[in-house]
């Protein structure tokens, strides 16, 4: 079994985050950069079948900057066997659709019987990727699980909705999703660290896909504006003379709050 595990380069979430004024994209050099932790999780599952069943292959890929090789490395020295990563300039500022139309020819070429996904990444939390890549690869997909259970022909899985739990399950090849219910994802050792550096390690570019940003028959999006978020006001104080709740209610009701 061939599993691919979807992994991204983000700013640390521990870090600052700000827009470039410029160019609408994410200032990626206001923090440090890496591995998104949901990504982390999503390959801690594919690890954790592949170490209980022999012949499982994982690769990990990932569309990145040239700068995103030594994040996109840890995938391999936390116990993949191989990386696909996609590096084009013609994808600065990709948006969900391109993003999603380049995964897929990248996953085809590579070939699969599983796709393992976050469900949302940490910087653009669009929440979408699995289902538009499952669409655009032509199988079945199960998103937002809380737990995972890989069968030979099978994936299951839980999933939690406002009104309780439900189990969901896909025939293989199929796209999955997991939340962050799901196990933390190992630290990778010193043995790890250094065989990573000797695994197969694949650079796709645009032409590679077969894939033109620009094609004028795709839907993409185009940013029009961009604009400083304006500072958070003050708020009102409400001074107590013996009449504090009667002003609150106030307050309230002229927000539409009661």
């Amino acid at each position: 079994m061939r599993i691919v595990v979807l992994v991204k380069e983000v700013p640390d979430t521990y870090g600052d985050r700000k827009l470039s004024l410029e160019t609408g994209l994410a200032d990626r050099a206001a923090s440090e950069s890496v591995l998104d932790e949901i990504g982390e999780r999503a390959l801690e599952v594919a690890l954790s079948f592949a170490e209980k069943h022999a012949g499982t292959e994982v690769v990990v890929l990932s569309m990145a900057p040239e700068s995103a090789l030594a994040t996109v490395r840890k995938g391999l020295a936390m116990g993949a066997g191989s990386a696909v990563q996609v590096v084009d300039e013609g994808l600065r500022g990709a948006d969900m659709g391109l993003t999603a139309e380049v995964l897929a020819a990248a996953v085809k070429r590579t070939g699969f019987d599983l796709v393992i996904a976050g469900n949302q990444s940490t910087d653009g939390t669009g929440g979408v990727l699995p289902a538009m890549l499952a669409e655009l690869l032509q199988v079945p997909h199960a998103t937002a699980l809380s737990s995972v259970e890989i069968g030979e022909d099978v994936v299951r899985g839980a999933r939690a909705s406002d009104a309780g739990t439900m189990t969901v399950s896909a025939p293989l090849p199929s796209v999955i999703s997991i939340t962050e219910a799901l196990p933390d994802a190992r630290f990778p050792n010193f043995k790890g660290i250094m065989a990573a550096k000797k695994k197969p390690f694949e650079t796709l570019s645009l032409a590679d896909l077969d894939v033109d940003p620009m094609d004028p028959g795709a839907a993409r999006s185009i940013m029009i504006a961009v604009s400083e978020k304006p500072p958070r006001e003050a708020g009102v104080k409400i001074t107590d003379e013996g009449d504090a709740g009667e002003k609150l209610a106030d307050f309230l009701a002229s927000n539409r709050l009661l």
